[in-house]
């Protein structure tokens, strides 16, 4: 099943879980600890990879769209990942839901990201939306907006590295890296390599400055 919710620019906030919290490290912030690491981070991604691959019977035609922004950088892993298991290309793309939050009126003015669909698009397609956090699933509602008018799929997914609960609309993840159950006075930063050197789930106290309701990510 699908799921949706609204986007954010900046880095994710999240959710944590079981586990000792290690140092976050170099390039994190003062008082957040890292509850997943870069090989925790690429375990999850191939067991999603496995997933996608048996719940689509093999993928043939599975369109993976990151939302922007490192939803695009998970989709890009996950698309290499499957393509070593099967042979073949999948197609991916990117997909920016900016002008489709609900929130516009109450936030600054903020750049748009690019949307980008594999050929063929999506019509009749199995699309699986990707991202980094599910919070209150506000994101993904806005995806699910944005990919409506860019066609018909046959069917929606969603997978998440990270799902930190919260929920505020009626939405879950089909692939979920980790459950991280979390407080709202804490807050989930994703970082992945391509984007800021380095693979991290950072979890930490609230900063204290004023969010919307689903906080940095949905």
């Amino acid at each position: 099943m699908v799921n949706a919710a609204p986007r954010r620019e900046d880095p994710p906030e999240a959710r944590v879980a079981d586990g000792d919290p290690r140092p976050a490290g170099p390039g994190s912030n003062p008082g957040h600890k890292a509850v997943l690491e870069g090989p925790d981070i690429r375990r999850a991604l191939t067991r999603i990879a496995h997933e996608i691959l048996e719940r689509t019977k093999g993928g043939d035609d599975v369109v993976l769209l990151g939302i922007q922004t490192r939803g695009v950088t998970l989709a890009r892993r996950l698309a290499e990942l499957l393509e070593r298991v099967e042979g073949r290309p999948v197609p991916r793309g990117s997909l920016d839901a900016t002008m489709y939050r609900d929130d516009l009126r109450m936030k600054p003015a903020r750049a748009l990201n690019r949307t980008e669909l594999p050929a063929g698009g999506v019509d009749d397609r199995i699309v699986v939306l990707v991202d980094d956090v599910l919070f209150s699933g506000r994101t993904v509602r806005a995806a699910l907006d944005a990919l409506g008018d860019l066609g018909r799929p046959r069917a929606v997914q969603l997978a998440v590295l990270v799902d930190r609960g919260h929920r505020q609309l009626p939405i879950r993840a089909d692939y979920v890296g980790k459950n991280l159950p979390t407080s709202m006075r804490e807050t989930v930063r994703v970082m992945l390599a391509e984007n800021d050197g380095r693979d991290a789930v950072l979890l930490g106290p609230a900063d204290g400055r004023p969010r919307s309701a689903e906080g940095r990510h949905g």
